[in-house]
């Protein structure tokens, strides 16, 4: 039966089709729901508008969202299944939908779909904080961390994002001070010491972004204050003031002086120079109170020193002249640090001389505003307090025994040789007040007057920008001034050149005339070639030429007859000038001269003038010298000498022709 059961079983699927008109396996997936697809990926922020899938459902049923879908996500609609909600990374990585589909109440199939979520850069960093405030003591040591990298970290809700930290100085200056230890290590790091006197407060604004490429899309980039306030530390001991020297960290202190009568004690603090015994402490900020004390110096106790004002005091009399020299010395009030300075007080023997000034009238100034207890500038160099003192001839510098005192005015106040304000200064004005000086031991005065102006701070000066500014308040920029400047300039060109043009057509001749070179010699010119110095004559007879034809001389030019309304003698001529050129005038062309000169055996020398024809009659003079003396004077005196001289050596003896 079971052999039957196994052969009829294919004869019976066939029949099943016939009967039913369809495949089972159709008709079991006709009788279940279904979807086309359950499976999708998205990155976040996708907004997907169509149905997320289509839902297969069998007739007699109905499809709907199980319970265990992720909420407000999934919307089915006419058997289609639709995302409705926001993609977010942040929120959810994987959403599902959950298909039930019913027949009644009861469950035939359930389906499951899912969406992954995919993570993309849609997120700026963040900080934990918006401004950040840090106090650092400005003893912290050079490459210290100031603040930690946990305090500054910024955090991003994106997946495997990079934070890159930049730090940027708003305060100039700041960052040659602090730098973070690395481009992902926010770490506040100290590069330099601090100065609470030179940078107090230091601003800086820490960015961080999210990918190494700043220019890279998308990319995001957050920001952050950072405020460094530099607390002072107790580094410096108390100065004793006025320095004569101070950089911000060290005080060259001063050293007082004071001069005091012998025989007396005096009643009130004493006067000393510079100024008062007084210190304050180094460090600014910590401004610790100082206390006063003698250490060294006060020969039988002569001297007290107030603990807190600084205010030295004679406790007895010095007997006879002397010098002390105080040690004084100067401690913060928690005993931490301080300083040691001299005071030196002469005691002299006096007679008690009066007190004598060597001003009537003092000029200061002082600001407006100012309260009580600011010293009087002085007007002639207002950087420095205005100071009166009287002087004792007695002492040599000055006597601590002098006191001084306003006598008229409230409004100021002497402090030693110094002037103070009393009140507050609200309005301008010109004060005069009359300073007494009294020697506290004689009880001789002598008075001055202090003329005090009260006024307002010079403004700082400010210079206009350089510029024009044309009526109607109209202003050129730099680009105009340039596109002017180059047209001026180029119409100076073009005018220079037109006057170069016009100069050249009205004076090119002359400057071609002048610039030219010197012109060759003209053959046929009127030099005597003949003429030989005195060291080349031949002492002999000259051959004489062979003549030769020559062209025909150029037409002498008809002189002027004379003017005979003005005859005149006619002058002289030298035996040294040539007939024909007296003759002829100035005209070259007239006459031509040759010149021979040589030694005659009987002495002198022999001249010889031709005229215009060489076949004429020559004029012929011979210079004869009368003795050896003037021959030898001739053949010493120099080959340039004129007739004028040979006269002189034959004794004022000349020959004219």
């Amino acid at each position: 039966m079971g052999a039957l059961a196994l052969l009829g079983l294919p004869l019976l699927l066939p029949l099943l089709t016939v009967l039913l008109g369809q495949p089972l396996g159709v008709l079991a997936q006709s009788q279940v729901c279904s979807v086309n697809q359950t499976i999708f990926q998205f990155e976040e922020n996708t907004i997907i508008t169509g149905p997320l899938a289509v839902i297969s459902v069998p007739e007699g049923q109905e499809v709907i969202l199980g319970s265990s879908s992720t909420p407000s996500a999934f919307q089915i609609q006419n058997d289609q299944l639709f995302l409705i909600a926001t993609l977010d990374y942040e929120e959810t990585q994987i959403l599902q939908a959950y298909l039930e589909c019913k027949r009644g109440t009861t469950v035939v199939t359930q389906l499951r779909v899912l969406v992954s979520v995919l993570d993309v850069n849609d997120n700026a960093p963040e900080f934990s904080f918006t401004i950040k405030e840090q106090e650092v003591p400005e003893d912290t040591k050079v490459n210290s961390v100031v603040i930690p990298e946990e305090d500054l970290k910024a955090t991003d809700r994106d997946k495997d994002d990079i934070l890159i930290y930049t730090l940027q100085e708003v305060t100039p200056g700041a960052s040659s001070f602090f730098s973070l230890e690395g481009a992902n290590r926010p770490a506040l790091r100290l590069d330099q010491s601090l100065d609470f006197y030179k940078m107090q407060t230091m601003t800086f604004q820490l960015l961080v972004r999210d990918t190494w490429d700043e220019n890279k899309v998308p990319s995001h980039t957050t920001n952050a204050t950072l405020v460094l306030k530099v607390l002072p530390a107790d580094l410096r001991p108390p100065w004793f003031l006025p320095c004569t020297y101070s950089d911000g960290y060290v005080c060259l202190q001063a050293q007082y002086y004071g001069a005091i009568p012998t025989g007396y004690t005096l009643p009130s603090p004493l006067i000393l120079r510079p100024g008062p015994i007084y210190a304050v402490d180094g460090d600014e900020g910590i401004n610790q109170r100082i206390i006063y004390s003698i250490i060294g110096g006060n020969q039988d106790n002569t001297f007290v020193i107030d603990a807190d004002s600084g205010n030295l005091t004679m406790a007895k009399i010095v007997p006879s002249a002397m010098t002390f020299l105080l040690l004084i010395r100067g401690e913060q009030a928690d005993l931490a640090r301080y300083s040691v300075t001299q005071v030196t007080v002469e005691a002299r023997a006096a007679t008690g001389e009066p007190p004598r000034f060597s001003q009537s009238l003092y000029r200061g100034t002082v600001v407006i505003g100012s309260g009580v207890g600011v010293a009087v500038k002085d007007a002639t160099a207002p950087s420095q307090p205005l100071r009166i003192w009287a002087q004792d001839s007695e002492f040599p510098v000055f006597n601590s025994a002098i006191t001084y005192r306003i006598t008229n005015c409230s409004e100021f106040q002497m402090n030693g040789e110094f002037v103070l304000t009393a009140v507050a200064l609200e309005q301008e004005g010109v004060f005069y007040a009359e300073v007494e000086a009294q020697n506290t031991v004689t009880s001789g005065t002598a008075t001055t007057v202090a003329e005090i102006r009260v006024s307002e701070l010079d403004p700082p000066s400010t210079e206009d920008s350089p510029g024009v500014e044309p009526s109607g308040g109209q202003h050129f920029s730099i680009v105009d001034m340039a596109v002017l400047g180059g047209v001026l300039g180029a119409l100076l060109l073009l005018t220079l050149i037109a006057l170069a043009v016009l100069i050249y057509k009205h004076y090119g001749h002359r400057l071609n005339c002048c610039s030219g070179k010197a012109g060759k010699p003209q053959p046929g010119g009127f030099d005597n070639q003949a003429f030989l110095a005195d060291d080349e004559v031949k002492w002999k007879p000259t051959p004489t030429p062979t003549p030769s034809p020559r062209p025909d001389p150029p037409r002498r030019r008809r002189r002027a007859p004379p003017d005979p309304a003005r005859p005149g003698p006619e002058p002289l001529r030298r035996a040294s000038e040539a007939p024909a050129a007296a003759r002829a005038g100035d005209s070259p062309s007239a006459v031509r001269s040759i010149l021979t000169k040589e030694r005659r055996p009987e002495g002198g020398y022999k001249a010889v003038w031709f005229g215009e024809d060489i076949g004429a009659e020559a004029d012929v003079v011979v210079l004869n010298t009368p003795n050896a003396d003037a021959d030898g004077a001739r053949d010493s005196g120099s080959e340039g000498s004129g007739d004028e001289d040979s006269g002189q050596a034959r004794g004022g003896d000349s020959t004219d022709i």
